[in-house]
């Protein structure tokens, strides 16, 4: 969720000088959006301080460093505010789990799809929205499909909701990027069937990277 949106975006544009520095920005941003949620989660505690500090500065002194290498990519920031403010609230009240917490930190990964496409030059925001879309929709299923194989298994409402949002997803992805849409079948039997196999999590993680790179390819070279 972190990296694929990222390199979507940049592969999609082509790859620039410019996308080392957005990416080292990304990820200590990642960091210090993690620390910060320990942090909070703990109830602030002192020992839980020095890695957001660290993280912070970093990520600042990277992210300073990017705007001043394309301060066009500026322009794009506020949109990460709504889903920074929301995890930190989550996370402050122990709720970070919530699909609330986890459908917005999709809508944050999603989003690095267009950043990372303007980046490199991309004109064409139609398609970078489409990308960046079905980004979304793949981790939001994500979301879904992991809790009601862990924390809703026993859940069959949960099941059926995680089922139809990919069945949704695959819809609507049939108007705007059919292959993809072909993909996103696929996830929904996924959905279906995977949950019944009683798979351990490091199973269900070495499918994601696959499913992962499946979707992001197919996006790339059919969008």
């Amino acid at each position: 969720m972190l990296a694929s949106p990222l390199l979507l975006g940049a592969l999609a544009a082509g790859l620039a000088w410019i996308h080392l520095p957005l990416a080292a920005f990304w990820f200590a941003g990642y960091f210090a959006f993690n620390a910060a949620s320990l942090w909070l989660k703990s109830g602030r505690k002192s020992r839980f301080a020095r890695p957001v500090q660290v993280y912070a500065v970093l990520a600042a002194a990277l992210g300073l460093l990017t705007a001043a290498l394309g301060p066009a990519l500026v322009r794009w920031a506020p949109w990460f505010l709504i889903p920074l403010g929301v995890g930190m609230w989550a996370a402050a009240r122990r709720r970070e789990r919530d699909l609330l917490a986890g459908v917005t930190t999709v809508v944050g990964s999603a989003l690095m799809t267009v950043v990372a496409y303007d980046a490199g030059g991309g004109t064409d925001l139609r398609r970078a929205a489409i990308l960046a879309a079905g980004q979304f929709l793949y981790f939001a299923g994500t979301v879904f499909y992991v809790k009601s194989m862990i924390r809703e298994r026993d859940n069959p409402r949960f099941l059926w909701t995680s089922i139809g949002f990919h069945a949704a997803s695959a819809l609507l992805l049939a108007v705007l990027a059919p292959w993809v849409a072909g993909v996103f079948v696929v996830l929904t039997v996924r959905a279906w069937w995977v949950p019944r196999l009683g798979w351990t999590p490091k199973q269900v993680g070495i499918a994601e990277i696959v499913a992962t790179a499946a979707v992001a390819l197919v996006s790339l070279f059919t969008v």
